[in-house]
């Protein structure tokens, strides 16, 4: 099968999703780190109290996943995918401009901080389940696991330069890592409505609403391998999340040539991760997992909580962003698997919805692991905070081996899921 790239529909997607991520990921690091800056600086709070705000953002992203994730997963199934998309890049493009002027005319403050924020999560709670959608309608399924390998190595790749290079313009003047945010968004906008109209599929528009949204719950819950992978990395990601405590590392804890690494080495420290997952989704583009899938994840996320642990007690700059590398490359890992399940084993009419449900387990995990980490940080300090969730991260993988022993016993995607969708079906 020739590669999807060779699709021109898929070409305008990757960078869509390149371009959006680029932009978003480099707006969110440099959020965090005026939110621990303003803490620390405008509002004299201490290092414990300022680590506590980043967990406050991670609870304000992940409340608009909490509430609006079935509609959020309908609107994928009832309307056209790639105008929900472009909605959302056009409310993060507000954000970026909002938050350029503010910043430029020195007025940053928590609350709007905090309100921008919250309407970022509004956004990616959208975008999510939408653009997961799109890759099964554009590509032939037997290319579909190519497809999400290099969709996964778009978003991954935005994730590396966008953090890296938002701290280093943060550094020089930082409007303009907001500004080029916004370009970007810009570009992104306009390639996603270059694809060919995505009509959703023609009974999603005669069903109840109400009724999508128990179908999506039902097909994920009577699905007991896809349940089992979505709750692993949900509470694996949940306790061990150190990324909101990376403004702690490089304002206060990490230091090169005898100076902290601020937010240029912030931006580097968050990149770090997509740079692992980046080279590990190239890997798997080239060459799929094919066997002992359930088994190579369970190993992957007992990995990720050991490099969060050994993040946790490095002091050393250059051995952290080999470790966050690391942590990286085994989070890929776990997420290709996932996305492939969801993808290939959901029908289009529901993949929305599922993919919706998929993207709230990586929310909780994801922003509450924000809240969990800034929390504890306040209690016990952040290197302990970060140290315990490594440990509970391997804790979950060993408890999660033994209640879902369909993950650890599975030897190839197909032969699990086929069973599950005739157990969905029969009880839909």
């Amino acid at each position: 099968m020739p590669s999807p790239l060779r699709i021109t529909g898929f070409r305008a997607f990757w960078f869509a999703r390149f371009a959006s991520v680029m932009a978003t990921s480099g707006t969110v690091v440099v959020m965090g780190y005026q939110i621990y800056d303003v803490a620390r600086g405008r509002y004299g709070m201490s290092i414990g109290a300022a680590s506590f705000q980043l967990g406050l953002m991670g609870l304000v992203q992940f409340l608009p996943f909490l509430v609006m994730t079935p509609v959020a997963g309908v609107a994928a199934d009832r309307l056209d995918r790639r105008l929900v998309t472009a909605g959302a890049m056009a409310v993060d493009l507000a954000i970026a401009v909002l938050l350029a002027l503010a910043t430029a005319g020195h007025r940053l403050s928590l609350p709007l901080l905090f309100g921008l924020g919250g309407a970022h999560g509004v956004a990616r709670v959208f975008f999510g389940p939408a653009m997961s959608a799109i890759t099964p309608n554009i590509v032939p399924s037997d290319a579909l696991p190519k497809a999400i390998a290099l969709s996964s190595m778009a978003m991954q790749a935005g994730s590396i330069l966008g953090p890296a290079i938002a701290g280093l313009v943060f550094a020089i003047y930082a409007p303009l890592a907001y500004a080029g945010a916004a370009l970007l968004l810009v570009a992104a906008l306009a390639t996603m409505l270059c694809l060919r109209p995505l009509p959703p599929p023609p009974g999603n528009r005669r069903s109840h609403p109400f009724r999508m949204m128990r179908e999506g719950f039902d097909y994920v819950r009577h699905q007991r391998f896809l349940l089992g992978c979505v709750t692993l990395d949900l509470f694996a990601v949940l306790l061990g999340g150190a990324t909101a405590l990376l403004p702690v590392y490089a304002r206060d804890l990490l230091f090169w040539n005898g100076a902290a690494v601020g937010a240029h080495g912030l931006g580097l420290m968050r990149a770090a991760p997509a740079l692992g997952a980046a080279l590990t989704a190239l890997a798997l583009s080239r060459r799929p997992l094919v066997h002992d899938v359930g088994a190579k994840m369970l190993v992957a996320v007992a990995a990720y909580g050991a490099a969060t642990l050994a993040f946790g007690l490095s002091r050393n700059f250059i051995l952290s962003l080999a470790l966050l590398a690391a942590l990286g490359a085994a989070d890929m890992i776990s997420v290709y698997v996932r996305n492939s399940l969801v993808q290939l084993s959901t029908p289009d009419d529901r993949r929305g919805r599922v993919s919706a449900l998929s993207g709230l387990a990586v929310s909780a995990s994801n922003e509450l692991g924000e809240m969990e980490s800034g929390t504890l940080a306040a209690l016990v300090g952040a290197p302990a905070a970060v140290v315990i969730g490594g440990v509970g991260a391997i804790i979950v993988t060993l408890v999660w081996a033994w209640l879902f022993p369909e993950i650890r016993r599975a030897r190839s995607f197909t032969p699990q899921i086929a069973p599950q969708i005739a157990q969905s079906e029969s009880v839909l």
